[in-house]
């Protein structure tokens, strides 16, 4: 097997030089059939991916499938990148209209809305993905469910690619500029989408106390 360095060293004690060689390394050793390899690329961000279709899509079934198939269509087509953006925009740039092709192939079933809930556990996929907090009070966790289906039935009001590049920004904490790559748009386009984005959330919100 080729010695390369581990996934967790890629965020961890290195700095973006470093960490970009031993992604590198990693995405070439993948290449060459490196089964551990690819194994460590799918480890250091299937999270980050996991969550973006969770907060893309209907359901947590369907954010898995997504989750699933975009991993998939990067193994298969690993041996044609060529380095010409950092991988993880590759990947996440897969992910995304992994997640946007559902999307549209979904708007022929209107029954399905855009945050419906888990019906196993009376929770929104948004709030699955990131409430990892400590139960608190019986009021607090009301409140806290309350919140979270307004913020839902509000990234239900934006457009499939409002609701992408909301989600790269703000939970992903991606610059704009990566967002743009992401969306195989220009920063401009992406700061402008944001922004809309943005406008449509507050106008949603406007009445819930934080």
């Amino acid at each position: 097997m080729v010695q390369v360095a581990k996934a967790e060293s890629l965020s961890l004690g290195m700095s973006p030089a470093r960490a970009d060689l031993a992604e590198r390394r990693l995405v070439e050793a993948a290449q060459r059939g490196d089964e551990n390899a690819f194994a460590e690329l799918v480890h250091t961000y299937d999270r980050s991916v996991l969550r973006i279709a969770l907060r893309m899509l209907p359901t947590r079934e369907d954010a898995q499938d997504a989750y699933q198939e975009a991993f998939l269509k990067v193994f298969r087509k690993l041996h044609t990148f060529r380095f010409q953006c950092r991988f993880h925009t590759w990947l996440y740039r897969i992910a995304t209209n992994t997640c946007l092709d559902m999307i549209r192939r979904r708007k022929a079933r209107p029954e399905f809305g855009t945050f419906e809930r888990d019906e196993r556990r009376g929770r929104s996929p948004l709030q699955l993905a990131t409430d990892s907090r400590p139960a608190g009070s019986p009021q607090e966790m009301l409140r806290s469910r309350e919140i979270t289906e307004r913020i839902s039935k509000a990234m239900d009001k934006l457009s499939a690619k409002e609701r992408l590049v909301f989600t790269l920004r703000h939970h992903e904490g991606m610059r704009l500029a990566r967002v743009g790559e992401v969306c195989g748009i220009t920063e401009g386009s992406a700061k402008q989408c944001l922004f809309r984005a943005t406008r449509k959330m507050r106008r949603e919100l406007r009445d819930v106390r934080f």
